[in-house]
């Protein structure tokens, strides 16, 4: 299920975070007055209808890493199906503001014109911004809400006039998606073309070489299996030592595309905090997940210290498996097809609610929960709510003193009878009252 991609675009300290963080509905987007606050994109799901972006505004251009933030805008426009302009309504549109809304209009996407800060009194008449080519312009304001529930409704109505339902819904489709994921230069391309058994996407070793998703399909086994291959990760700045700052909007794309997602890591460089975060939205997107370790063909190294390594740097996610390949030799290439194939039907399993309360009698059976001195959580029943990925609800009373420990120690034991292998699984907790 692809969906599609608003981007709010505009100067520095228009407010651009602000309103990404109400439409978000919580605090995701770094806000404070000095401008250009904002570096980075950064991407959210909204009400599982589109991907809103936020990106960071325009600066000096003679800077070069400046220079790369007009470059996330331009990516933003360019893969924005919708175009959110951004203004700060008590100010006049100055050269920077037509020069933002000129690369909105000329790239043919349908653009909203949101003046914000529509609540201060000093806010302009809407006359004043008729010169930027935008018609009917959207008064807002961040901070007191206004004007975001008529916001919210002009999204929809555009996304529908592009063809994209008002809420996508998964069709049924034999087919598997996996898609690559991982850091720029990390081999991604070279695995897709090994799998693929062509040379699709090129390959090179300039750090975001592949701009857009990537794809090509495959029959395995007499099963349809779609390869996406992203752009990775690219700098958005120059790169400082110990940091690397990169933009995630085609890799989150792909995520919520793909049924699972392989992971590449380099065996020749250390895992990076970046490698765990991918993971992380990885799993959070609820998707099935193998660790792809890459370039493995190379002299001088050590198999099992790659594995150590492995496990430390991802112990949060032990139920993922790890492959050693090579694109060079093909090395354990077409093991990727098996495996995510065991993973998809993981992610399918459906448990018999007798079955559930068994592990779950027998963990508390083990290792009762703790509590107040008078008041425990009492664990009553669980069943399985939902598939892809797995979902569990556990039903009992006081269930608010449950332990975060003792959550992780419940998805343990119930990994230990249906190991799951490779997809996340998730739990609520609800009182009987």
């Amino acid at each position: 299920m692809k969906l599609p991609v608003v981007a709010i675009i505009g100067q520095t300290n228009a407010g651009k975070s602000s309103l990404f963080n109400r439409l978000a509905r919580r605090q995701q987007a770094i806000v404070a007055r000095e401008a250009g606050t904002t570096r980075d994109n950064v991407v959210t799901k909204i009400d599982d209808r589109y991907l809103l972006i936020d990106t960071a505004g325009l600066k000096d251009p003679d800077d070069e890493f400046e220079a790369n933030i007009q470059n996330q805008i331009d990516d933003a426009v360019e893969s924005a199906d919708l175009i959110l302009l951004a203004l700060d309504s008590s100010k006049y549109p100055n050269h920077d503001d037509k020069l933002i809304a000129k690369k909105a209009l000329k790239s043919g996407k349908p653009t909203l014109l949101l003046l914000n800060k529509s609540d201060l009194g000093e806010s302009l008449p809407n006359e004043e911004f008729l010169n930027l080519g935008i018609k009917y312009p959207l008064r807002v304001s961040a901070t007191t809400s206004q004007g975001l529930n008529d916001l919210r409704n002009r999204i929809t109505d555009e996304l529908t006039k592009l063809g994209f339902k008002d809420k996508p819904v998964k069709t049924e489709d034999d087919s598997l998606k996996i898609a690559l994921i991982g850091r720029p230069n990390v081999g991604k391309s070279s695995l897709f073309n090994t799998l693929a058994e062509k040379q699709q996407a090129i390959v090179a070793n300039l750090s975001g070489t592949t701009r857009d998703i990537n794809r090509t399909e495959i029959r395995y086994k007499g099963r349809t299996i779609e390869l996406l291959d992203t752009a990775g990760l690219r700098k958005p700045g120059k790169r400082e030592v110990g940091i690397e700052k990169f933009s995630a909007l085609r890799s989150l794309a792909a995520i919520e595309e793909a049924d699972v997602c392989c992971l590449l890591v380099d065996s020749t460089e250390p895992h990076s905090k970046l490698d765990q975060a991918l993971a992380g939205q990885i799993v959070d997107a609820g998707k099935g997940i193998i660790l792809v370790v890459t370039k493995t063909d190379l002299e001088h190294q050590d198999t099992d210290e790659i594995l150590d390594k492995l496990e430390y740097d991802f112990k949060f996610i032990p139920y993922a498996p790890v492959i050693l390949t090579s694109s060079v030799t093909g090395k354990n290439a077409t093991k990727i097809f098996e495996l995510a194939t065991q993973i998809d039907r993981a992610r399918h399993a459906e448990l018999k609610t007798s079955d559930l309360n068994k592990v779950l009698h027998e963990a508390i059976r083990m290792h009762p929960p703790a509590g107040l001195k008078n008041t425990h959580p009492r664990l009553r029943y669980m069943v399985q709510t939902d598939t892809c990925p797995p979902w569990f609800v556990v039903y009992g009373s006081n269930l608010s003193l449950l332990h975060w420990s003792y959550k992780r120690y419940l998805e343990r034991c119930l990994r230990e009878a249906y190991p799951f292998e490779g997809t996340p699984i998730f739990f609520s907790f609800r009182n009987r009252d």
